[in-house]
């Protein structure tokens, strides 16, 4: 646990022993009992593997005003060089890629387990490094094993409450009013992930716009009407009877 902080920190800035050791206990403060003791054999350790890469940087030295006379600037010119060369410049670490992958590594397999509450605060402070759904999964593994545990201290309260005696009944009720503060937190975390994610997502195909006073409705088929009978071919007239034949 304590390499994975160590690259997360040196992934973001080189920094030397004693910087390490504030930043570790500024930002991270579940770290603030770690001593150079066991900073510095963990520092060691990453050396050896290639993780991390040692590199000494030279003493600053203050700059010495200019005196104007010659035996003045010969003493500021002594005096800077031997401090460069009694002086003791302090050892930076930096990150190598070896050991970017051997953060991934870690960080990846230490967001399966969301039981210890300084595993749990550390992934969370580098879970930006995180694939959207790994942080998601680890937010919600933590908040089911909140609800799991807020269930179990009810139900404890709830059989002992004869046998408590105020203060011991005082302080079950402030671990479960911390539990139901960190799922509410998390719920907030969780509902800012999920928004997150739906807003990069890219966007599906978008409809074609249509023109302005073009409908998109079929036009009415014209009204049909009945056609006329075409003509048909007759049979010369009989000659009307002549009036001989009427009176025959």
């Amino acid at each position: 646990m304590l390499e994975l902080a160590i690259l997360g920190l040196l992934k973001e800035q080189e920094l030397h022993g004693y910087e390490l050791k504030r930043r570790l206990t500024q930002m991270l403060g579940l770290f603030s009992s770690v001593s150079f003791g066991s900073l510095y054999p963990a520092l060691s350790r990453l050396e050896t593997a290639g993780a991390v890469q040692a590199v000494d940087t030279p003493p600053a030295t203050p700059p010495i005003p200019a005196t104007g006379s010659l035996s003045g600037e010969l003493a500021a010119f002594r005096a800077r060089h031997g401090a460069a060369r009694g002086g003791r410049g302090k050892k930076v670490y930096r990150v190598t890629p070896r050991g970017e992958d051997l953060f991934e590594e870690l960080l990846a397999a230490d967001t399966q387990s969301s039981e210890d509450e300084r595993q749990f605060r550390l992934r969370l402070a580098f879970a930006r490094y995180l694939p959207p759904e790994a942080r998601l999964g680890l937010l919600e593994r933590r908040r089911a094993l909140l609800v799991e545990r807020l269930a179990q201290a009810r139900a404890g309260v709830r059989g002992g409450r004869d046998r408590l005696d105020s203060y011991t009944r005082s302080l079950f009720e402030h671990s479960t009013e911390s539990t139901e503060r960190d799922i509410s937190w998390l719920d907030r975390l969780i509902a800012a992930e999920r928004t997150q994610q739906r807003r990069s997502r890219p966007p599906g195909p978008r409809r074609r716009p249509r023109p302005r006073g073009v409908s998109t409705t079929a036009a009415p088929a014209p009204p049909e009407f009945p056609s006329t009978p075409a003509p048909t071919a007759t049979s010369p007239a009989a000659p009307a009877p002549s009036r001989k034949d009427v009176h025959s």
